[in-house]
Formats: C-alpha cells, structure tokens, sequence
C-alpha cells in the first residue's frame, strides 16, 4: 500500500540530497489532476488505503518506542505559544479579511488546546498518521493493472488518530457541495474497511467524534501553511472551506 523506497541520502555539509523510489509510472496514475476531485470510486479506493494503512498500525505496541515519540504533556504551553505566533502573522497578513468570528475562534481554541488533546494523550486507538494525506499523495491502478493504491510522500508522518488524514482529505480541500454529497458515506466506508482490517472496539460514533475534533484541529492548517510560506492559493482557499465544514459538523460545540 506504500510505494517502496529505495535509497535515501542527504549531505549535512552541502545539503544535497536524493530519493530513489520505486517506478510506477507504468501501472499507476494520480486519480485526478489538482485541484479536481477524484470519482466517487476513486475515493473509495484511497480511503479504504488508508483504512488497511491506519489498521497496519493500530494501538501497535512499538507507537512511541521504536515508532515515532508521544508529544509530552509539558509540551503544551509551547504548542499554545505556537499557535498563538502563526495566528498572529495570519491575521496580520490578511488584516480586516480575517473576520472578528474567525479571530475569536481561534483564540477559544488556543484556549482549550490543552482540554482538546486529551484525546491524544489517551494513548487509545492510535496509529501512524499520514499527515498530509490529500488524494493527490495517493497513486492508482492504471486501468487493466493489478494492484492496489499506493500512498507517498510520508515526511510529515506523526503518531495520532487516524481521522486526522480524513479530515485533511474532505473537509479542508472539498467545497460544502461535494462533501455533503460524500462524507458521510466515505466515513462509512473508511469504518467498514478498518472493521474488516481488525480494528475492534471503534464503533461508528467514536469515528464520527474523532472525525469531528479532527476538523476542528484542521482549521490551524491555513496558519501553519502561512507560516511555513506556502502560498495563499492554497492557504486562502483551505481558510474557507474548513471553517465551513466546522460550522456544517458543529464543532464549535467542542470549545465549550
């Protein structure tokens, strides 16, 4: 389900560095072309990929040990601090764009930022995150090929719950139109194919409350994309659509 990778190298002194993946230019494609949204299909095809994917992973006894680390507690007022910095240069490139609503938003969520990551501290029904898992990071079959997706770009992988990935997918790249039409059926898909893969004891409800802090988590993706000098071709657009998905999925509800 990932593509294979075959060599890395990075020079500390130059800088200079490669990766030697493996070539699937022959038997898989981009489902579509950015900014274009898959089929309906095709999107099945990649949330069940990342539901085998998320499964392979699940509550492993290694997450934290030899697999990535847990981000500690103590941690937290620095995180505060951080989202409070990458708020502040948002709002101050974006000025009077920048609604009240949204500026009081997000001071409520920095707020309860602490309150809001006791469910990653759970340590319950964890795995590895893809973390930047739009449909465009995902490769598929060619038609006649066999095969099944495979998943790239995994640099900013990070312990977490899963839903993350979904989120990133629907709520912050779809318009309302195309997501009401779809989300809730691809969550029942995703829940299906996790069932299928072994996960137990995550009912449907706890995919759809983890999906709905999800979305409320993505809504500092546009700031961290801003402050990392990503363009406002994608940060503007993301700043819109998942403020729209938060309302759509009362996830104002959380900050309470």
């Amino acid at each position: 389900m990932l593509v294979s990778c075959h060599d890395t190298r990075w020079d500390e002194a130059s800088g200079d560095w490669h990766i030697l993946l493996e070539d699937l230019q022959d038997t898989h494609a981009l489902a579509s072309v950015w900014p274009l949204p898959p089929t309906l299909s095709d999107c099945e095809s990649i949330v069940c990929a990342f539901a085998r994917f998320h499964a392979s992973w699940w509550d492993h006894r290694e997450l934290g040990k030899s697999i990535g680390t847990w981000a500690n507690p103590s941690e937290l007022p620095q995180g505060q601090k951080n989202m409070a910095q990458a708020m502040a240069k948002l709002s101050d490139r974006l000025g009077d764009r920048l609604s009240p609503d949204h500026l009081a938003f997000y001071e409520r969520l920095i707020e309860r930022a602490p309150a809001l990551s006791q469910r990653y501290h759970s340590r319950r029904h964890m795995t590895i995150v893809h973390g930047d898992a739009h449909h465009w990071n995902c490769l598929l079959p060619k038609p006649g090929m066999a095969g099944g997706p495979r998943l790239f770009d995994r640099d900013a992988w990070r312990i977490g719950w899963s839903t993350g990935d979904l989120a990133y997918q629907m709520a912050l790249h779809w318009h309302p139109d195309l997501r009401h039409r779809r989300e809730t059926h691809l969550l029942d898909v995703y829940h299906a194919e996790l069932t299928a893969r072994g996960v137990t004891d995550y009912d449907r409800r706890a995919l759809r409350d983890d999906y709905r802090l999800s979305v409320l988590w993505a809504t500092m993706m546009p700031a961290w994309q801003h402050a990392d000098g990503i363009p406002p071709v994608v940060w503007w657009l993301h700043l819109a659509r998942i403020h729209l998905a938060a309302e759509d999925l009362d996830c104002r509800e959380l900050l309470d």
